[in-house]
């Protein structure tokens, strides 16, 4: 990796460079503001890109966004998705049995850009970031109406290359923060990120659990000490109790992804009624975050 990122480098360096999306896209901080005006923590669903295939997929997103969805985060399929459960490894392997490339990816980013302007963050395993070449990644990343990029795989300690490549494109970076992280770790996150800070809320890979553990709670107050930034929880998260529950604790939101995905994976070959129980949940979940 190139050079380590001190504090004087820890302001932005962005060019202010404009996409033909950028006008309309949500902020984060917008979006935030948006939800708490109303009284409301953000909901924000997962899917993989591609997962069962790129048309249905972006019918699901389009579903996703109707019922509540505050923002989004777009998984691209990966072969070796080391933070994800089984629920994800599925998905990932039905998209890429679709035929998803990290262009399809793009593709598909561009194609939810025509129907809304609600912050997208993309998760991502760096091999694909490397791969692709780091600047040319994020460049693409802005170009296609990206607000976010959080790779799962990729420590802060080692994340000056992309933390820089965020910058320079106005791409936020989002980092994980998890039950495990040290007090110190804390700040380098808090130093290095924007958007939002990703609580983790159990230890493992990702996938639903059946409760919120006092734990989660605990991380939340810690980070706060340490953070200004927003905090969404994720891993895990699956009822609208949870959701509550999270916000209740302080956070300012929840990620729900594999509960949705399980969904998918249980009505393949019944779309009609896998859009109509994605809508169902989805704005079970939305209704969770109102205070």
């Amino acid at each position: 990796m190139s050079e380590n990122i001190g504090e004087d480098s820890n302001k932005s360096t962005s060019k202010n460079l404009t996409s033909k999306n950028s006008l309309s896209i949500e902020s984060y901080e917008k979006m935030f503001k948006r939800v708490e005006a109303k009284n409301e923590g953000a909901f924000v669903p997962f899917v993989v890109a591609g997962d069962p295939d790129f048309d249905t997929s972006l019918e699901i997103v389009k579903t996703l966004v109707e019922n509540g969805a505050d923002a989004l985060e777009i998984g691209f399929a990966f072969s070796d998705p080391i933070a994800d459960g089984p629920t994800v490894q599925d998905a990932d392997v039905r998209a890429i049995n679709s035929g998803m490339t990290t262009d399809k990816g793009f593709e598909f980013i561009r194609r939810i850009r025509e129907f809304t302007s609600i912050p997208i963050g993309l998760l991502v395993y760096y091999n694909l970031i490397y791969k692709r070449g780091i600047d040319l990644f994020y460049k693409q990343a802005h170009e296609n109406g990206l607000n976010a990029i959080l790779s799962a795989d990729l420590p802060p300690e080692e994340a000056s290359d992309a933390v820089k490549a965020a910058r320079t494109y106005g791409v936020n970076q989002i980092f994980l923060a998890a039950q495990t992280t040290t007090n110190e770790r804390l700040k380098t996150i808090s130093q290095f990120s924007s958007g939002f800070t990703y609580l983790v809320s159990v230890m493992g890979v990702t996938g639903a659990r059946s409760e919120v553990k006092t734990s989660t709670v605990d991380l939340i107050k810690r980070v706060r000490a340490h953070n200004d930034l927003p905090l969404m929880v994720g891993f895990g998260i699956s009822k609208p109790s949870h959701v509550k529950e999270v916000i209740k604790a302080g956070a300012e939101g929840a990620i729900v992804g594999s509960a949705i995905i399980d969904i998918i994976a249980q009505n393949i070959n019944q779309k009609e009624k896998m859009l109509e129980e994605i809508g169902d949940y989805t704005r079970k979940l939305k209704e969770a975050t109102k205070k």
